[in-house]
């Protein structure tokens, strides 16, 4: 049995781990069902980028996994095994080798894996540059391989495993965040910086700016997942037992910030198809725009650019 970091006791922690998680779980049922209307409504079927629109779905499904091995964790604990379990419901949640437990790491660290994927892939996407995407990937390498390794030692876990805290599997996890939030940083760096030089090139150009820039949207989804890892460090560093509860939220939180991303542009490439349909076609400005950028078509500007390079086959 593993011993209890600080804070909270684990059967508290338990609880208000199931009611957070399942109120982010209901946003991200809502966040899947708008990111399958802009493949949907945004763009024809057969221009839907596969692979992203495969990962969006396989987002969906380990946080539904997630919240249902998080409701059985918790019935276990706090029901069944309640008055049987050596200890009681302190002691089982503190047990790092019950099947519920590993099986929540394992899906925490596939969602990490698919999210840094993900960033990794729009980095290439936006640079059209494999030297670009190198250290990204050496860091996602790293993060696959410290997430089996502690995976793999609370699953082999015995009664004198110790604290979850300290010890080799401290260090695996403590790698295993790091690595994770400083790829995260990276990525949306690069995508940032990359966006942001196209941006000033057409800024001279554009007469006008947009309600929404793009680079707001992908750094507002990175700053959401990279606070809540921040917080994870802390927690892990104290030793404190509110890193189970960020640990469950997160996996839900990886899903919402990759959702949020194609609704925000959606939203804003819907409202440019308007305006471009008010004024009779593409503007002066847009043709120029993309005769400068012909990477993708535009279509109705610049911000469909940006959009079918992340989205699409196109």
């Amino acid at each position: 049995m593993a011993s209890t970091g600080f804070g909270t006791p684990l059967d508290t922690v338990a609880i208000v781990s199931l009611m957070l998680t399942s109120i982010l779980y209901g946003f991200s049922v809502l966040m899947f069902m708008g990111t399958t209307w802009t493949f949907t409504y945004i763009q024809r079927i057969q221009d839907v980028n596969r692979p992203i629109a495969a990962v969006a779905i396989l987002m969906f499904l380990l946080s539904t996994v997630h919240i249902v091995v998080v409701v059985i964790r918790t019935e276990d604990g706090l029901v069944k095994y309640r008055d049987t379990f050596p200890g009681g419901p302190v002691a089982f949640f503190a047990d790092v080798s019950q099947e519920t437990f590993v099986v929540k790491c394992a899906i925490y660290v596939l969602q990490t894996l698919l999210g840094d994927g993900v960033m990794i892939y729009r980095c290439y996407v936006v640079w059209k540059s494999v030297r670009v995407i190198n250290l990204p990937c050496v860091m996602w390498c790293g993060v696959a391989t410290f997430g089996v390794c502690w995976t793999y030692n609370y699953s082999q876990a015995g009664s004198n495993f110790g604290s979850i805290f300290t010890g080799e599997t401290g260090h695996w996890v403590t790698a295993f965040l790091v690595f994770t939030l400083t790829a995260n940083l990276l990525t949306t760096g690069l995508l940032a910086y990359r966006i942001w030089t196209i941006e000033r090139s057409v800024a001279a150009i554009r007469s006008t700016k947009g309600k929404m820039p793009i680079i707001w949207v992908l750094v507002d989804a990175a700053l959401l997942y990279s606070m809540a890892l921040c917080s994870s460090l802390i927690c892990f560093a104290r030793s404190n037992n509110g890193l189970f509860v960020i640990g469950d939220m997160i996996v839900i939180i990886i899903s919402i910030a990759f959702y949020m991303v194609f609704i925000r542009l959606a939203i804003s490439k819907s409202t440019q198809d308007h305006l471009s349909t008010l004024r009779g076609g593409p503007s002066e400005v847009e043709r120029r725009i993309s005769v400068q950028f012909p990477t993708q078509p535009l279509q109705t500007g610049y911000l469909d650019n940006v959009f079918f390079l992340l989205a699409t086959d196109r």
